[in-house]
């Protein structure tokens, strides 16, 4: 058999390989004359509840609602600082960082107080949340921020320079003086303005202003201010959190998906697109945005990156920086800019979505916020008075409690429903403990008045925070028997108050005398069936069990006041058929049919026609272009009167001190309307709800007043319960608005404030 040879021909292919290698990266850029310089700032937005609540958002729990967790964030920033000295970080929120400081070793913190000593890690705006400007009262908005301020102050000895209120829903003229000037800040940066508003700002270059917020002040009290081109988040495609879909920049080349080129084009571009919309040859990029950084490692890779890559291209400079640093630079220019007088109210992000649903929206976690506020004032005044100790119950827990409601989204009233109720469990625990502080407080200061010298007191004042539902135990007692009730009534402004007081009792026969014994009018007004209902509902809850005293009447009488001081009062036992209302100048004219027609100012000589009358918006359901109305957004769909129901809809009370008018408006609206002897204005009280839904419609209640004023369209509101700016309907002071929701894109926010305090 013959044999067959084969032959098998290899061929040896060498390839090419390039050799992969350690880079380094390049970070040490700084400001470059004449370029376009693009500052890095790298940030993360952790709101103080919202979608989880403050602890969850901190601990990082409950993540199938969102996927966030703060102290993973501080702690992945302190090494990634440490890893390059270039690199920067700013963070905000005190609520969150305090807690994170107070959990780590005293070698932990040195090593973070040489990161802020330089300057690589600054801590700005330096409030225990980033609040909302439009529903908390100025007085809030100072305390939050003061507490956050002295934090820093003492563990760092830094104030902070910047004001960073990125998120909130719309500013107030207050934040920009108040909050920013008069804080010390040298700058105010700020994300949401209104659409319309922003792309004009874009076409003239304004979106950053020197923004003047008081009219007294003037320029003393002027601050530089920005608006980003787009919210605050980074550029598109910039994005670089575990899991963001942002293409990474590729640079090793014995790699598929070399992109250097690519993305430094990328990169040169958007920086060209935003500097053609600002003033001077500085931009300023936001790179990072809501609970980022969980993993710093991730961004500043790429930042490192783009810095090194960008900057060796030479057409624009790129470096790590702060809003402190850039600002610096921005007055560095001597540019001038254009001159803001006014505020950013009302927000509207797009045609039908005006973020003026917020301004109602959860009002009993306003209202309850608003009450503790008043609260708070009197009770550290007390506090003080006694004399503060850490040791003992003091008012630090409902401080907190107050700073963090004050969040954009807690006070706003736009949180999910059990971060709601966490940010009322937070207030009533403070309460409770400033309840007892109080209490003590007040006795010691009333006993040393006469014994002199403040002493352990023998007797406690029992307190009334449940009038707006008719119940204060300590009053409701029985009188007939020859006991005497003493009432201490405690002011906590700065200036003499006469206020009438008003607290349930059981006795139809009783007198009050101050204290020197003097009898002062009185008057006593009937418990009517709508509030005795509130109060057994509502008491029942409180107590849990149903309360086994129900009192007839309220016993008003006027309170003469000191500033910063209190009164004593006893009470103990011994009262034509006009629709003219007001024992005093004022007065309010009723039809027969119980409907509001006039009011006439003795005084004053003003007479004038007016109405009043109650409605609801219906919500859009956002079936046309899924824009709904809900708790953000208040996008009306139509609006509808709501008529007066049954026969007893009109009651009129009378007395020396003050008129009241009692109306049932319907079967879930009553009305009380009073009139005092000595004030010029009418208070109104109305108690709505539950609102009927069963036809599947949101309703947005409102009350109409109606008068012959003739003010062509123009109106004032306050800002944050401080100063008044005018408005106008259907316009903007700052640009040409098109009117795509006339009626909300016509509310403001106005405060109120509760600013006393009643005890018993």
């Amino acid at each position: 058999m013959g044999v067959v040879q084969t032959c098998f021909l290899f061929v040896l292919v060498s390839l090419l390989c390039v050799e992969s290698k350690y880079i380094k990266y390049d970070t040490s850029s700084v400001i470059v004359p004449g370029k376009i310089n693009v500052h890095l700032v790298a940030h993360t937005h952790d709101d103080v509840g919202w979608l989880k609540t403050v602890d969850q958002y901190y601990v990082g729990s409950n993540n199938s609602i969102q996927g966030a967790c703060v102290q993973n964030v501080l702690d992945s920033i302190v090494p990634a600082l440490l890893a390059d000295k270039n690199r920067k970080f700013i963070y905000v929120e005190q609520a969150f960082f305090q807690r994170w400081w107070r959990d780590q070793s005293e070698e932990v913190q040195n090593v973070v107080k040489q990161l802020v000593i330089s300057g690589q890690l600054e801590l700005i705006n330096g409030g225990m949340c980033m609040h909302d400007e439009a529903a908390p009262h100025y007085i809030d908005m100072i305390d939050q921020t003061t507490l956050g301020h002295q934090f820093i102050k003492e563990e760092f000895n830094v104030t902070p320079r910047i004001g960073w209120q990125i998120d909130p829903f719309g500013h107030s003229a207050v934040q920009a003086y108040l909050l920013g000037a008069e804080v010390g800040f040298d700058s105010f940066f700020f994300g949401r303005i209104d659409y319309q508003d922003r792309t004009k700002r874009k076409g003239d270059k304004s979106l950053e202003v020197v923004w003047r917020g008081s009219k007294s002040l003037g320029s003393s009290a002027q601050i530089f201010a920005g608006a980003f081109p787009q919210n605050y988040e980074p550029p598109s495609n910039l994005y670089y959190e575990v899991n963001d879909d942002s293409p990474i920049l590729q640079d090793n080349p014995n790699l598929f998906d070399y992109n250097v080129a690519e993305r430094v084009n990328e990169f040169v571009s958007a920086a060209m697109d935003q500097a053609n919309i600002t003033r001077t040859n500085h931009v300023m990029w936001t790179m990072g945005t809501d609970f980022k950084y969980q993993y710093a490692h991730t961004w500043y890779k790429q930042m490192d990156k783009f810095i090194h890559y960008v900057n060796q291209d030479g057409r624009v400079n790129a470096l790590y920086s702060t809003p402190s640093i850039y600002t610096d630079a921005k007055y560095a220019t001597n540019e001038s800019w254009p001159l803001k007088t006014d505020d950013f109210f009302p927000y509207a992000d797009s045609a039908n979505a005006y973020w003026t649903g917020y301004f109602t929206s959860r009002p009993a976690l306003k209202g309850y916020v608003r009450k503790m506020s008043g609260y708070y004032l009197a009770a550290r005044q007390l506090e003080f008075f006694k004399g503060r100790s850490k040791a003992r119950t003091n008012t630090d827990s409902l401080a907190d409690a107050l700073a963090i409601a004050q969040h954009h989204d807690a006070v706003s009233g736009t949180s999910k429903q059990h971060v709601a109720n966490d940010y009322a469990k937070r207030l009533a625990i403070g309460y409770a403990e400033a309840e007892e502080v109080v209490g003590e407080s007040l006795s010691c200061i009333a006993e040393s008045a006469s014994k002199g010298g403040c002493m352990s007191p023998t007797n406690k004042f029992q307190q009334c925070l449940l009038l707006n539902i008719s119940y204060c135990p300590p009053s409701e007692v029985d009188l007939s028997n020859g006991k005497s009730l003493v009432v201490v009534v405690y002011n906590s402004l700065g200036w003499k108050r006469e206020d009438v007081i008003r607290i349930p009792v059981i006795n139809e026969n009783v007198a009050v005398k101050d204290a020197g014994g003097k009898e002062i009018e009185s008057q006593l007004l009937p418990l009517l069936k709508a509030s005795v209902g509130i109060r057994d509902y509502y008491s029942k809850a409180y107590l849990s069990m149903a309360s086994n005293v129900t009192p007839k009447y309220w016993l008003a009488f006027t309170a003469s006041l000191p500033p910063l001081g209190f009164n004593t009062y006893i009470i103990s036992t011994s009262q034509n058929d006009t629709v003219e209302i007001g024992p005093g100048n004022l007065k309010l004219i009723y039809s027969g049919k119980g409907e509001l027609t006039q009011y006439i100012n003795s005084r004053s000589l003003v007479k004038a026609s007016v109405e009043q009358s109650y409605s609801y918006y219906a919500g859009d359901n956002g079936s046309k272009d899924k824009q709904a109305s809900g708790a953000y957004i208040f996008r009306p769909n139509g609006t509808y009167s709501i008529n007066s129901e049954g026969q007893d809809v009109f009651t009129v009370l009378r007395g020396p001190l003050l008129d009241e008018v009692h109306q049932q408006i319907s079967s879930w609206i009553y009305q009380i309307t009073r009139v005092y002897k000595g004030k010029e204005h009418a208070e109104v009280e109305f108690t709505v709800g539950p609102i009927p839904i069963e036809d599947g419609i949101g309703k947005e209640v409102v009350t109409k007043i109606t008068t012959t004023v003739k003010n062509n369209k123009k109106f004032y509101t306050d800002s944050s319960g401080r100063d008044f700016i005018e408005r106008v309907r259907d316009y903007r002071k700052d640009w040409e608005l098109q009117v795509n929701q006339p009626i909300a894109g016509n509310y403001y926010p106005v405060c109120l404030l509760y600013n006393h305090i009643q005890l018993n």
